[in-house]
């Protein structure tokens, strides 16, 4: 994966890590040159700067270099060179600047120990030292402390900001994955409900279609009537294939055209059973009969489309494996869901019916917040039982 940081030139990318250090040693070269106003520029009446003076004064710009390496190695040098600076009378400088720049990088990067030990020691220092000194009016001491105060807070202040950027910054990221997790888990869900709809139609289809083909040859040379009927059901059974398909796959081609939306077929429901059921008769010859009781629920599109496929994939599996004469289709309704039990008087679980089916029908049932039960029946032959809630959409079964 390409990070912006991988798209900087070599060249850049080394200078990076040494900015700090560049930036810290043009903020010691400022506050030197702070100082040596001073001793350039002396106030009338004050005594000058001797070089003594400066040296000291250059002792509390000097270190501010390593001040985010070892800020606490550095505010300790600065706090020595201040206080000697003004005790050596050299005179001491008008502003504290190094004592502000440490102690600003102390309340924003050490620990709560440290930074109120810096200050309140700072504080000591400037109003010990003043005692010593002659001719010291009370407003000097109110913009010392100040000016000292001041920095702290702008450093605590600082210290905050970066936190609360940082705090927003791993929640973006905490999201991003999120997001990006549950899109990732969209799409597999629907990925794993087209494979479905597609198994389940062309399943159903090419089984009829398997059927009607192979007892064409004999209806052909014994009744050429109803061979022209069993062509025309599998052209029939074909063309609905392909029309289910072609809903399908205009769900994957992101069309938002009104006309080509309004084309597709609508999804199956528990009211087109009976239709299925005289297909699979009228085509196969397999007895199958549908039996209704219980007062009729509303159920959500996706139960409704889960019911429909249910049935049509048990029918399928009876069709395609079990050798049965009679399936029997039952949809018993009670208040809080529906029961939809299919069952066949063939082989049995021995002959393997399903496979792919057997789990597609479990996951649709599980998915509609259901469950599904496949195996023997009592009587001999196999049996599909599938239980679905009433009256609630996919999010509530599951919430």
């Amino acid at each position: 994966m390409t990070t912006p940081r991988s798209l900087l030139p070599p060249a850049l990318t080394r200078w990076r890590p040494a900015t700090p250090y560049v930036l810290d040693a043009a903020l010691a070269a400022l506050v030197l040159f702070a100082v040596s106003l001073q001793w350039m520029f002396p106030d009338e009446g004050d005594d000058p700067l001797s070089w003594q003076g400066w040296l000291l004064g250059a002792a509390t710009a000097v270190p501010l270099i390593w001040r985010r390496r070892t800020p606490c190695a550095t505010a300790c040098a600065v706090s020595l060179a201040t206080p000697a600076q003004a005790l050596y009378h050299a005179p001491p400088p008008d502003v504290m600047y190094g004592g502000m720049v440490v102690l600003y990088t102390m309340a924003a990067q050490t620990r709560p120990w440290q930074r109120r030990l810096m200050l309140t020691g700072w504080i000591l220092g400037v109003v010990i030292t003043m005692q010593h000194q002659s001719n010291q009016e009370p407003f000097e001491y109110a913009f010392h402390l100040m000016g000292l105060v001041s920095a702290y807070a702008l450093g605590v202040l600082t210290r905050v900001q970066r936190a609360y950027t940082a705090e927003l910054e791993d929640r973006a990221g905490r999201l991003e994955r999120e997001r990006a997790a549950d899109t990732a888990r969209a799409r597999a869900e629907e990925r794993a409900r087209i494979a479905r709809d597609m198994h389940d139609i062309l399943a159903h289809a090419v089984s009829l279609m398997v059927v009607q083909a192979e007892a064409g040859p004999v209806v052909v040379r014994k009744d050429p009537d109803r061979a022209e009927a069993t062509f025309d059901t599998i052209a029939s059974t074909g063309r609905e294939a392909m029309a289910q398909l072609r809903r399908i796959l205009g769900v994957l081609k992101e069309e938002a055209s009104t006309g080509e939306a309004g084309s597709r077929l609508p999804q199956p429901s528990v009211t087109a059973l009976p239709e299925l059921v005289r297909q699979v008769r009228r085509s196969t010859g397999l007895h199958a009969e549908l039996r209704t009781s219980g007062t009729p629920r509303p159920l959500s599109s996706d139960t409704e489309v889960a019911a429909y496929r249910v049935v049509q994939e048990a029918l399928t599996n009876t069709v395609k494996h079990a050798r049965a004469s009679r399936a029997l289709v039952e949809l018993d309704w009670a208040d809080d869901h529906v029961s939809l039990t299919v069952t066949d008087d063939g082989r049995g679980p021995s002959a393997g019916p399903g496979g792919h089916g057997l789990i597609g029908i479990r996951e649709r049932a599980v998915a509609c917040g259901g469950s599904a039960e496949t195996g023997g029946a009592p009587g001999g032959g196999f049996r599909v039982a599938v239980r679905l809630p009433v009256a609630v959409d996919r999010e509530g079964a599951l919430g």
